[in-house]
């Protein structure tokens, strides 16, 4: 089969093509982070642009893999910045429905968050706009994806859980934001990429699926399971959300808005799709150590 992955070069992105690439014929796009993986084809192009249509177009492939998304950004600079945010996903996804083909579109729990967002808002009418398409598709919605690094590529913005663990290896007192009781179900970079090559295999009949691992666990769960995988005895410092909102805004790599929802759970329980992929979602207890 030949594939479109966009966002290539993103973490998750960069690992769905390396697994992807074992059976099918890949062709990942980047724009602003070059990306240069073992029998992946790559190609510089900016989604948001209608004139590369054309030249996504000629290369025919049988379906599209839609991972790019513009996620920070969104509030640094107001609700303006914002707008301009979801106009560029919404130009992202113009493209991808114009090839009409099938389409897997790597979503986010953050269609599920109470509080109004840019970013929240901006996954759903992606999703909407899909579903209205009259495509093949199927909508994945994956709750914090994590995985080892890649040596043979370096995503710009550093993934998450790689920060944790270097800052659970280094200190003993480990900062939190707010209270620490919100939950993650943390799914596995390898088990995520498995699942939506599954689903390439089934009939794409339109539904969504959440993706996580085996069970949710709260943000000091996160922490202290880290914690044992290296050895260590950490303590968790609980401080006030709103003083790292306020840090966000002074920050080019943390949006405010993100910040802000931080405290609203995240799960995704991946029973029906492991069903129809067969795919079993590790537990982060069994899948923490590639972060050491």
């Amino acid at each position: 089969m030949r594939l479109l992955v966009t966002g290539g070069s993103s973490f998750v992105g960069a690992h769905f093509c390396l697994r992807a690439a074992r059976q099918h014929d890949v062709t990942a796009i980047h724009h602003t982070t070059p990306l240069h993986l073992n029998g992946v084809t790559s190609l510089k192009a900016d989604l948001r642009r209608g004139r590369v249509l054309a030249r996504i177009a000629a290369l025919q492939v049988d379906a599209v893999v839609h991972i790019a998304c513009k996620i920070k950004g969104f509030a640094r600079q107001g609700e303006e910045r914002g707008e301009a945010a979801r106009r560029d996903n919404a130009g992202m996804m113009d493209t991808v429905l114009s090839l009409g083909r099938p389409v897997i579109y790597a979503s986010s729990t953050v269609v599920h968050w109470g509080q109004d967002s840019p970013y929240a808002r901006s996954r759903r009418e992606d999703e909407q706009r899909l579903a209205e398409s009259g495509l093949p598709y199927a909508i994945v919605r994956p709750s914090a994806p994590y995985g080892r690094r890649l040596a043979s590529h370096q995503p710009r913005h550093k993934e998450s859980f790689h920060t944790l663990a270097e800052l659970v290896g280094k200190i003993r007192l480990i900062p939190v934001i707010g209270d620490g009781q919100y939950r993650r179900q943390p799914v596995h970079v390898d088990d995520l990429s498995d699942a939506m090559l599954g689903l390439l295999q089934a009939d794409l009949d339109g539904r969504a699926y959440e993706a996580g691992g085996a069970a949710p666990l709260s943000f000091d769960e996160i922490v202290e399971t880290i914690a044992a995988a290296q050895g260590r005895q950490v303590r968790t410092v609980h401080l006030p959300k709103a003083m790292f909102v306020q840090l966000a805004r002074l920050s080019r790599d943390f949006d405010p808005s993100l910040i802000q929802a931080v405290d609203e759970d995240e799960v995704a329980d991946p029973t029906e799709l492991g069903e129809v992929t067969g795919v079993r979602f590790r537990s982060f207890s069994e899948g923490v150590r590639c972060l050491i």
